[in-house]
This record gives structure tokens, C-alpha cells and sequence, in this order.
């Protein structure tokens, strides 16, 4: 799944060639008019909106941690910290 600035053929290839489904819609010049599930594309918003608020957190967008493991812990405690909201 990406937005259309991964709408070439070459990834195009790569995504088949790995036997997976490639939702990118097709660029507005793209003489073939390529078909994609637009639901499914829809719930990429919500993922990329998440990512956006979890990077409020200065702690996550700045990656003070030491180890994966401590950051981990953070993004789920930042990520816990959403839910309540």
C-alpha cells in the first residue's frame, strides 16, 4: 500500500514479482488507468493519522532512547496514552 509516488512500473514489477496485490492508485498521467481497492486505500489515512499524533510526543519523534527495547516501550506507552484520550 503507498500513495502515488510509488506508481511506477519498476515497483509495480517488484510487488508482483513478491505475488502481493499493489494498492497505489495510478498517477493522473498514467496512460494505462490502472484499477486498486479504494476501501481498502482509505484505511491508510487512518494509519498515517496515528503516526501523526504519535509523533507529537517529543520522546518518539526524536528517538531519545538508547535501545529498541526502551523505545518500544515508550511508542506503546504513547500509543496507550492515545487510546485514552
Amino acid at each position: 500500500m503507498g500513495d502515488k509516488g510509488y506508481d511506477s512500473d519498476a515497483v509495480l514489477a517488484l510487488i508482483e514479482a513478491m505475488l502481493a496485490d499493489a494498492v497505489i492508485p495510478p498517477k493522473a498521467n498514467r496512460i494505462d488507468q490502472r484499477v486498486y481497492d479504494k476501501e481498502f486505500y482509505k484505511e491508510r489515512h487512518l494509519v498515517e493519522c496515528f503516526f501523526n499524533k504519535l509523533k507529537q510526543f517529543r520522546r518518539v519523534f526524536s528517538r531519545f532512547d538508547q535501545t529498541a527495547r526502551n523505545f518500544l516501550a515508550f511508542v506503546q506507552f504513547a500509543s496507550i496514552m492515545l487510546l485514552l484520550r
